[in-house]
């Protein structure tokens, strides 16, 4: 799937672009009510089973889900790539269908897949998608585009000759041509080095900053959790979760205290059986606990009235991938 192209020419319309900017911002950059997708064949398999998901205007909104759980259909049915088989999906308040050159406009997608023309240059590539959303040539932002993404060197070359992470920096580029004010992003930083990494997403969050809604969606749960608000997961083509980051890292409601002692230790103290403990000889403490039954300085207490002596300690809390895994498995 290459980033989104009007199949029609009648979507290369300045004057959609010009009306969209006028119009006061919708509350809701995407809004999917009773969204189902059913895929024919011998055997018809639900991709996505009435899918409620509402994505607020100027968030940085996660969508994560293992393989084959239905992300990919819910974005290519936003991209206007896929048919879908009931419900109802708004694009910055338009709708797919009966507003359907409207709600193109309004969204650039970085697929997952790097596929692009090997014989044209990045910026031949960029100055032909901004032809088929119908920029005008005055208007067009190639090489401050071309620089975002770390392309100004490489605007001329033969694309056949940019490595795998220089195609999909062109991916984004050509996504973001069109000035729109939703951006998807599928796995954009797959094969992607860590410097590089980086700089992409200094850039996307700039473009949040200046109030372009993104859509991430990846495997790097890490990644997800630094970088997005709001996060929705799907399974089996039903939303499992849709909550901020944050309440969805409180739904854990699991630490784990990490205590070296001063002395050696043969066994857990009677003092200390009330927790739960695993002791590693001889001198390290795990202690987890949740926080809502109990504070840091209760167990902190018990320990040394214990007449344990602390040398050092450290917390860990859960993070995404224990929330992930826990309502994936």
């Amino acid at each position: 799937m290459e980033s989104v192209s009007p199949p029609y020419p009648a979507m290369a319309d300045p004057q959609i672009q010009n009306d969209a900017k006028a119009e006061a911002p919708p509350a809701l950059a995407v809004d999917a009510r009773g969204l189902a997708k059913t895929y024919g064949g011998r055997r018809p398999m639900e991709a996505l089973k009435g899918i409620d998901l509402q994505i607020p205007r100027g968030a940085m909104f996660g969508l994560l889900g293992p393989n084959g759980a239905g992300k990919s259909t819910f974005i290519n049915i936003l991209a206007g790539l896929v048919v879908k088989s009931a419900g109802e999906v708004r694009v910055w308040g338009y709708d797919i269908e009966r507003q359907m050159r409207r709600a193109r406009s309004a969204i650039g997608v970085v697929p997952q897949e790097v596929n692009i023309d090997a014989f044209f240059t990045p910026r031949e590539l960029l100055e032909f998608q901004a032809g088929l959303y119908g920029v005008p040539a005055a208007e067009r932002r190639t090489d401050e585009i071309l620089a975002a993404v770390h392309l100004t060197a490489q605007a001329d070359a033969p694309s056949r000759s940019l490595s795998g992470g220089m195609r999909r920096r062109v991916l984004m580029a050509k996504a973001m041509v069109h000035d729109p004010p939703v951006l998807v992003l599928d796995e954009p930083t797959a094969g992607v080095d860590v410097e590089l990494r980086q700089q992409l997403w200094d850039h996307i969050r700039g473009l949040n900053r200046a109030g372009v809604t993104v859509v991430l969606t990846t495997h790097y749960l890490e990644e997800a959790q630094q970088l997005c608000d709001s996060i929705a997961i799907i399974h089996h083509g039903e939303v499992v979760a849709c909550d901020s980051t944050e309440r969805l890292l409180a739904r854990l409601d699991r630490k784990e205290l990490t205590i070296l002692l001063a002395e050696d230790l043969a066994a857990v103290p009677p003092g200390l059986d009330r927790f739960e403990v695993d002791l590693h000889p001889p001198r390290r403490l795990s202690i987890h606990y949740r926080p809502s039954q109990m504070g840091i300085e209760e167990i902190l207490a018990a320990v040394r009235a214990a007449g344990l002596s602390i040398a050092d300690l450290t917390t860990e809390e859960g993070d995404l991938e224990d929330i992930f895994l826990a309502l994936t498995r």
